[in-house]
């Protein structure tokens, strides 16, 4: 009899082990959410009213299509956007079929980014800014997807609105992505500070953030990401058929994003290639280092764990294009 009730008190605990953790799953999991009806739409200089985003399931119409993820950016992007352009408008100059635009994505701002960006755009007639302004904050990651969903480029880079990157070494990664690009179109360009980790620009940084990093990456290694150096730098670029795969395929949205865009890019066995970029320490990170690198962790885990249970899949978004 005792053996008996024994054997229940176990199966009963399994089962509420088991509860517990899928329940885990399930309230911690990001949810995402549909775009609200502003959403659906760009702000220009060069227009008096709201016009509709363009899709990424239509044909590329330009050349290139450079995504910018902001949040309160009114100090850091003014500078950003001027070496982005003074570099582009140069590429234009050697190649008049080099078209191209900037999506600056400005993640629920509580300042003046929005404005800032317009402003500038009004100063650059010239040039193809768009602002796409989110009603809610969706984190880097879901400003990015936002914005990649939404671009006309064959070739759609995301680049930091901190500038911590130097814009014109998008022609190495442009390179190395045209040398690596399969037949069926896709690739994925990685720049990378990897080549950095023994300069000043990281041994003078703090214990507690070093530490971090080398945490970071004994994780990573652990959960499956052991070809790319560097997960985390702003500066990537994707053949318009890689954005559309991946990106229509992103659940996580918070600063861990680069990370299921890695694993799904791997899962769809695409050619990745990671390129030494230049870059330099920038103030006014949005970073916590101890909350969002637990943050971080924690959905490094959930990552991990909806797609080995098989609760998120990863499907061919091509195959709606087919049925069209």
């Amino acid at each position: 009899m005792e053996l008996l009730t024994f054997i229940t008190f176990i199966g009963l605990f399994t089962i509420l082990g088991i509860s517990v953790f899928f329940a885990f799953l399930i309230l911690f999991s990001p949810k995402s959410r549909k775009r609200t009806e502003s959403e659906k739409y760009y702000l220009s200089s060069r227009t008096n009213k709201p016009q509709p985003l363009p899709s990424i399931f239509d044909e590329s119409v330009l050349y290139l299509t450079v995504v910018v993820p902001a949040h309160n950016e009114t100090k850091r992007i003014p500078l950003m956007l001027q070496e982005t352009v003074n570099y582009l408008e140069g590429r234009k100059l050697e190649d008049k079929n080099f078209q191209y635009e900037i999506i600056v994505v400005d993640d629920d701002s509580t300042d003046d980014t929005t404005v800032i960006a317009l402003e500038f755009g009004n100063k650059n007639k010239n040039v193809d800014l768009k602002v796409l302004k989110l009603e809610k904050n969706r984190k880097k990651g879901g400003a990015v997807a936002q914005g990649i969903l939404s671009s006309s480029g064959k070739h759609i880079l995301f680049a930091d609105a901190d500038g911590a990157t130097q814009f014109s070494d998008f022609e190495f990664l442009e390179r190395e992505l045209k040398r690596i690009v399969d037949k069926d179109g896709f690739g994925v360009a990685v720049g990378s500070r990897a080549h950095l980790v023994k300069t000043d620009a990281v041994v003078k940084r703090s214990f507690i953030r070093n530490f971090l990093m080398h945490s970071f990456h004994k994780v990573l290694y652990i959960f499956g990401i052991r070809d790319i150096a560097d997960t985390q730098c702003g500066f990537k670029l994707f053949t318009r058929k890689s954005g559309l795969c991946i990106f229509s395929n992103m659940h996580v949205e918070g600063w861990i994003f680069d990370i299921e865009m890695l694993l799904i890019a791997q899962f769809l066995k695409m050619p990745i290639v990671e390129v030494p970029v230049t870059w330099h320490e920038v103030e006014g990170s949005k970073v916590s280092l101890i909350k969002d690198s637990i943050q971080m962790a924690m959905d490094l885990l959930i990552i991990r764990l909806n797609y080995f249970f098989g609760f998120w899949k990863i499907h061919d978004p091509l195959s709606r294009l087919k049925r069209e």
